[in-house]
């Protein structure tokens, strides 16, 4: 679509590459601070703004020079957040002409500033992938336009490249053979911590350009890195170092065992060879950010994805089809999920009373002497068991306990969550959502485990078989009784 060129005076920002990890929590936080705002994205049918109603969204591409002109029209800055990691082919080159495409379109929209993350890194032997970063700073610097560009060693967050491959070789590996590569500095940083520094950038008074090296409280190596997230999570890991372990063995051992695909676990061990490590404290010192140490940066994470876990509604978060197709689960961070759902034609009050008369004298709807089977071996393990039932038999309260579970949160007619509290090797949720769907209702039951190490790992795949009987059964134990009205479930006094 064209942009008109009457356009308010309040300055115009535009983000790119909102749609990946870094752009898409910089657009977020650009939202609530209420920011005139536009993002360019390749298929705007499959992107949403996360809260601002204001945020126009232009389809364009950065290959693509007439969409880049439409983007920038009437942009005093412009974030570049794009790179080719991921791609096939020659990323270099294709980094290198976004980026021309970039400043060739901003510099004809008369844009003001460009603030860009790249990678730290220094010397003639950087890898592939920190050259490239670095190249596409020097292009945008040498704009003419006033260009500020962070560079960056390994962002720790929830959902970050680095951050999800330190957590799947900790998680599932209680022994690791590692190659040089981990052993080189880098100095992490939060994901909260870029933001900060990205969005100081806005109103930071530098009137040509600069390079800012932004790192966090620590220099650590990757297997530091390892060795802190398994101390937080309680794990216990042995990691014996190895001379040898090429970089194309280590990408194909991480696709193995990381969510990472080949070609970018190749790239991005490539650039860990590399030290990357702050030179130059001048940025924190003119943006007054204080970027936190290694273990409060994990332990952010992982706070940062029970919220987010939390907050995700899951008509959302999961495919969806049917997740009984999907063997073991489906994975969200470290979490396995089993989810499914059915419609009922009761409105949402009644789809729900069922539900939150769970457990106690009313039973778990199918194979109770599983259940209480389960709370016996519990109890012959120090645990709660099944003997406390639950406090009241039609209402259920947050806080509350149902035989060894507790009411994480409660949501009249819409959700009910229930935490474990048996004896895991990990942590446990069961939940209920309700939503009115036509004339009915859509009735969607999950269960939720946050494993610990391999033991956890084990655990859930063991029980699985067991889990998709029982829950199964449970889902349309529930739908029956809905639709059938079964007396026993009366208003609540």
């Amino acid at each position: 679509m064209k942009i008109g060129k009457h356009l308010p005076s309040e300055p115009l920002i535009l983000v790119t590459g909102a749609s990946g990890y870094i752009g898409g929590r910089l657009l977020k936080e650009l939202e609530q601070r209420n920011y005139r705002l536009r993002c360019l994205v390749r298929r705007p049918e499959f992107f949403r703004p996360q809260n601002s109603e204001r945020t126009q969204i232009v389809q364009g591409d950065v290959f693509d020079p007439p969409s880049l002109e439409n983007a920038l029209l009437g942009v005093h800055t412009a974030y570049y957040l794009v790179h080719s990691l991921g791609g096939s082919g020659s990323f270099e080159e294709q980094d290198r002409l976004a980026a021309e495409n970039f400043v060739s379109a901003a510099q004809n929209a008369g844009v003001q500033r460009i603030i860009y993350f790249g990678g730290l890194g220094k010397g003639e032997k950087l890898s592939s992938h920190l050259a490239s970063r670095q190249e596409v700073g020097s292009i945008l610097r040498h704009s003419g336009i006033t260009t500020l560009e962070f560079r960056a060693s390994i962002v720790i967050g929830s959902g970050s490249l680095s951050f999800e491959m330190v957590r799947a070789l900790v998680e599932e590996l209680p022994v690791m053979t590692t190659p040089k590569w981990v052993r080189s500095l880098s100095q992490p940083i939060a994901i909260e911590d870029v933001l900060a520094y990205l969005i100081a950038a806005l109103t930071h008074e530098k009137s040509e350009y600069a390079v800012f090296e932004i790192g966090g409280a620590d220099q650590v190596s990757y297997e530091q890195i390892m060795r802190e997230y398994a101390r937080i999570r309680g794990l216990k890991r042995l990691i014996i170092p190895l001379p040898i372990l090429s970089p194309g063995l280590s990408s194909l051992w991480l696709a193995l065992v990381t969510p990472l695909y080949f070609q970018v676990g190749r790239r991005l061990i490539e650039g860990v060879k590399n030290a990357t490590v702050v030179n130059d404290n001048t940025a924190e010192e003119l943006f007054q950010v204080h970027p936190r140490g290694i273990s409060q940066a994990i332990q952010r994470a992982l706070e940062n994805e029970d919220q987010e876990f939390a907050d995700t509604h899951w008509s959302d978060a999961l495919p969806s089809r049917s997740m009984e197709q999907h063997w073991g689960g489906v994975r969200f961070g470290t979490r396995r999920i089993d989810s499914r759902e059915a419609r009922v034609s009761k409105a949402p009050p009644d789809a729900f009373r069922p539900i939150q008369c769970i457990g106690g004298e009313s039973g778990w709807y199918g194979y109770d002497w599983l259940w209480s089977l389960r709370g016996l071996i519990d109890q012959l393990f120090g645990g709660v068991g099944k003997r406390r039932g639950r406090k009241d038999p039609h209402c259920v309260l947050p806080g509350e306990v149902i035989d060894f579970w507790r009411v994480e949160t409660m949501e009249q007619d819409k959700l009910l969550r229930l935490y474990a509290e048996m004896k895991l090797p990990g942590r446990g949720w069961l939940q209920f959502e309700v939503e009115a769907d036509g004339g009915g209702s859509l009735i969607r039951q999950t269960a939720i485990f946050d494993p610990i190490g391999l033991a956890g790992l084990l655990y859930w795949y063991a029980l699985f078989p067991i889990h998709q009987l029982i829950f199964a059964k449970m889902l349309r134990s529930i739908v029956e009784v809905v639709e059938n009205t079964h007396p026993v479930f009366q208003e609540p006094r």
